[in-house]
């Protein structure tokens, strides 16, 4: 038994069409958990509010109910049963109600210790009680407990430099989340023991994006001293550190060279130019040394290709998994995207071999698991973004701005990142990724990030274009009580001109929250005539122009937090035959066709594309039934190729989504 178990066994099928969970601890949004409950049959709803539940509910479920279809829904109600008790009689009355909380589950564990874990630990964490039978623990033994069970981490056992270098690697090479009160701890501890008496542990332990600059810093001088011990001489001589701390690190250890290598691979860090010497070129520190642009570009793509292929995500792989894994495809794409013709010869069957498996997997990854992902904690979805922004602003009134690069891909983002780098290179850039909404069409993903709420929410205005977003961001901030003049909204940026749009606006008053649409990207796209190559030249000549490096200091310097995103990415298609439907579809996208009603739909599968998905109608209003192509193919005619989008592939689906700051030091 596992924990997951030990819940599900209370959700068998056919017992009741209505439940009611409480969950104070949020514990039926862990993903496996929320899948394992949907494969059941049930359906899964998170309750925000009383109004949009009861939209929801008399909407989608009661008349069904009331039509004799035999639909389980699952209420998760993340209070307690106190609160529970005060929802509309009409839902109590006829639901069977559960309650399950981590004291339940842990109750020999001290349970803020429990709570601050992400919910993805927990698994291990009720093995090691199962098996370990701790007894009666307090504070303290619970955190000794958890930092050894759950994250394999004995403070004890980190004594000298190399020791706390692989545990900061693994931590966030991993992207390993440690709560607060543990990080707390251990930077506490680490800074009392002799080793590291001078390393800026409450920065660079907390902070991934410190780390990373820490190592980036004393990378060049790790080189010196290498070469010292080769006697070599042309080493760079001048460093200088803006993050305290030791000057040499132990790059060369054996548990710590793996690390830094793929740091390198993944464009993490980045080589060191100006660096010429055979014997280091031959030595594992090469993958740290600009050697020409060509040749260090074919080294990073041969490397990842082989890290990818071995690391390929399956149906049965969280959608953590899948961003992480997205990240490190975009970089793969980016390379492969500005090599010459020539350069791809050694690598086009590979590319080309690995990019149709990623499609399989994640496509039938995304059909088994897109349903949960909007009900999970966090910022999965794009929709989550405006959510995020909002619980900053309740804890601490910070003004934020919202920057949506319309149709910028993953791999697009690496082309803005290389050059924003250079000219802003105080900007700190915590890039991760998210899911845009499927069918990823700019009226369906980006009404969505505006509002906040899945698609279902706006459906008067899902076949428009983006008229209705302005009041869509106005309404959402309305709710976290922020008055009209409190919000701004601006769309159509991106060229020189409509910086002043930005400025006059900061001048004329100074919004607490800012939604701006820069449309330059999707401009490119639509235009495109030859291919994702050309796309990702014109993106980086358009970020070489300053629009964006502007756009991002000028909001910096009004204090305000910048998120980034995207409301979907793109991807190079080839045709598959043009529908001749006339009037049928709602909407006749490259990739993605829209139908009023399911049988209009499965009319012209069968007719004219038995390849195309129809693709579940998941947080769609009624009457949208989008039938998507096939894998890198186009509703247009044979022969043709275009950019487009609207599908789910990675390139697509998958979209960045970066929180910005500049350096104070």
């Amino acid at each position: 038994m596992n924990w997951q178990n030990v819940i599900l066994q209370n959700f068998a099928p056919q017992v009741t069409r209505f439940t009611i969970v409480s969950d104070p601890d949020s514990l039926l949004l862990e993903e496996s958990l929320s899948q394992a409950i949907r494969a059941r049959g049930f359906d899964v709803q998170v309750y925000e509010n009383s109004i949009q539940f009861r939209y929801l509910y008399e909407t989608s479920y009661r008349p069904r109910w009331e039509a004799g279809e035999p639909i389980e829904l699952v209420l998760i109600v993340c209070a307690e049963p106190s609160q529970v008790e005060q929802l509309p009689y009409d839902w109590l009355a006829q639901a069977r109600r559960l309650h399950f909380s981590l004291s339940g589950l842990f109750p020999d564990l001290n349970y803020g210790m429990v709570a601050a874990l992400d919910r993805s630990l927990l698994d291990r964490l009720y093995q090691a009680q199962e098996t370990q039978r701790p007894g009666k623990l307090g504070e303290q033994a619970s955190r000794d407990f958890i930092l050894r069970h759950v994250f394999e981490i004995v403070p004890e056992m980190i004594q000298q430099p190399e020791d706390g270098l692989r545990f900061l690697l693994r931590r966030h090479y991993n992207r390993l989340f440690l709560p607060p009160m543990l990080e707390a701890h251990l930077i506490q501890v680490l800074s009392n023991k002799p080793a590291f008496a001078e390393w800026p542990l409450s920065q660079i332990l907390p902070d991934r994006q410190a780390f990373l600059a820490f190592l980036q810093e004393r990378w060049p001088i790790y080189l010196e001293y290498a070469a010292k011990d080769m006697a070599l001489k042309e080493i760079p001589q001048n460093y200088t550190l803006s993050i305290p701390g030791p000057e040499l690190l132990p790059f060369g250890h054996n548990d710590v060279r793996i690390y830094i290598d793929n740091l390198f691979v993944e464009g993490l860090l980045t080589p060191l130019e100006n660096v010429r010497s055979q014997v280091i070129s031959k030595s594992w520190m090469a993958v740290g040394i600009q050697q020409s642009v060509s040749a260090n570009r074919l080294q990073r793509i041969e490397r990842l290709l082989g890290m990818l292929e071995q690391n390929l995500p399956s149906d049965l792989h969280t959608h953590t998994d899948w961003t992480s894994f997205a990240l490190r495809w975009a970089e793969c794409s980016y390379l492969w995207h500005n090599m010459a013709d020539g350069e791809k010869k050694k690598f086009q069957a590979a590319y080309q071999r690995l990019q149709s498996t990623i499609a399989v997997n994640f496509q039938g990854w995304l059909q088994k698991r897109y349903g949960g992902l909007a009900s999970l904690p966090g910022t999965v979805m794009v929709n989550h973004v405006a959510r995020q922004m909002r619980s900053q602003y309740e804890q601490d009134r910070e003004k934020s701005a919202l920057v949506v690069i319309d149709g910028l891909s993953l791999a697009q983002w690496v082309e803005l990142r290389q050059v924003l780098a250079e000219q802003c290179p105080k900007l700190e850039m915590d890039e991760n990724a998210i899911f845009a909404w499927v069918p990823t069409l700019t009226s369906v993903s980006r009404q969505a990030i505006f509002s906040g709420r899945a698609p279902f929410y706006f459906a008067a205005s899902i076949h428009t274009t983006t008229d209705k977003e302005s009041a869509l961001w106005a309404q959402f901030w309305a709710e976290a009580g922020l008055q009209a003049t409190q919000v701004a909204y601006l769309r159509g940026l991106g060229d020189p001109d409509s910086f002043d749009k930005v400025k006059d606006m900061l001048a004329s008053y100074s919004p607490h929250s800012i939604g701006l649409v820069v449309d330059t990207v999707d401009k490119i796209m639509h235009g495109m005539q030859l291919g994702s190559a050309g796309m990702h030249n014109q993106i980086r000549q358009w970020a070489q122009q300053g629009f964006l490096a502007s756009l991002l200091t000028l909001l910096n310097q009004a204090g305000y937090t910048i998120y980034l995103t995207s409301d979907h990415g793109n991807i190079e298609a080839a045709g598959c035959g043009k529908p001749n439907e006339g009037a049928t579809a709602d909407l006749r996208g490259e990739r993605v066709r829209i139908y009023p009603t399911e049988e209009l739909r499965t009319k012209t599968q069968q007719t004219n594309f038995p390849n195309t998905l129809a693709w579940k109608p998941v947080g769609l209003p009624a009457n949208y039934f989008p039938l998507i192509a096939p894998s890198q193919q186009a509703f247009i005619a044979f022969g043709e190729k275009t950019v487009a989008h609207g599908g789910i592939d990675l390139e697509e689906v998958i979209v960045p989504f970066v929180k910005l700051k500049t350096r104070t030091v």
